[in-house]
């Protein structure tokens, strides 16, 4: 079967399959009785996403409630455990890498290190800093600085002169020439607050990343994907949850998605 034929035995089934939509800005979509495949998906990625929102539509059939609440293993698999759980997550991390969020993880450790070397700054002239703690040098000095603005902001427009005319740009990258009379350690400071902004916005992506990553309906699809793409290696790192869904599926329990996978 290939994805022609299996996007006509999909249409037999009464679903409809979009191939040239943008697919919400994913390479593919589901919804109730819907599939979308992006028109711009590599050709290699156009068959795993059929099986991946077929499988999806499979759920949805057991569960139409997995649009809200991510789906649940104790209906895709009858149980509910941390083997399931684990194994499942492997697969995932084998499908698709992006699970792994390894470009945000560097991203965050080149924060963590730039972090450090302006500590570093900073204490050269106040040796008791704590990051944990309020600055209370820097705060006393900053009241009287438009400099102010860079902790809300990285760069920021402030309006300036009489008649409210004159604009200036600053910015946390441009610090020491915004405000060449600022001691080394404020303009320190000020990129260190930065970036630990920018830290906190990196945790909360990996955090919405997991979370997504690791909803039921998205880590049985993937099972899917995964079985399609190496089913021998998916056995060997999920040997537990691949025995319960070829037992399940076998006996008819995820209905045509079992012709389907035979028929690949």
């Amino acid at each position: 079967m290939d994805e022609k034929e299996l996007i006509k035995y999909l249409k037999g089934l009464g679903i409809e399959v979009h191939t040239t939509t943008k697919a919400r800005g994913h390479l593919g979509f589901f919804m109730k009785n819907r599939i979308d495949i992006s028109k711009s998906i590599p050709p290699h990625r156009v068959m795993p996403t059929l099986l991946h929102e077929f499988a999806h539509y499979i759920h949805y059939g057991l569960e139409p409630s997995i649009g809200k609440t991510g789906g649940s293993f104790q209906v895709l698999f009858k149980e509910d455990n941390l083997t399931l759980a684990d194994e499942l997550f492997k697969v995932t991390n084998f499908v698709d890498e992006n699970s792994l969020g390894v470009k945000l993880y560097e991203h965050k450790d080149r924060i963590k290190q730039q972090i450090k070397e302006y500590e570093k700054i900073i204490k050269k002239d106040y040796p008791k800093f704590l990051r944990s703690k309020k600055f209370k040098e820097f705060d006393k000095y900053i009241k009287k600085s438009k400099a102010k603005y860079l902790l809300k902001y990285d760069r920021v427009k402030v309006i300036e002169g009489f008649f409210k005319k004159q604009a200036k740009i600053y910015s946390v990258t441009n610090v020491e020439s915004d405000f060449p009379e600022m001691p080394e350690a404020f303009c320190a400071y000020i990129k260190l607050h930065s970036l630990q902004k920018k830290q906190s916005r990196i945790s909360a992506r990996l955090n919405k990343l997991y979370k997504y990553y690791t909803k039921p309906t998205e880590l049985f699809a993937r099972l899917v994907e995964g079985i399609y793409i190496d089913r021998e290696w998916v056995c060997a790192i999920a040997p537990y949850t691949s025995k319960k869904f070829f037992e399940l599926l076998n006996d008819g329990y995820y209905g045509k998605l079992k012709d389907v996978i035979d028929k690949l």
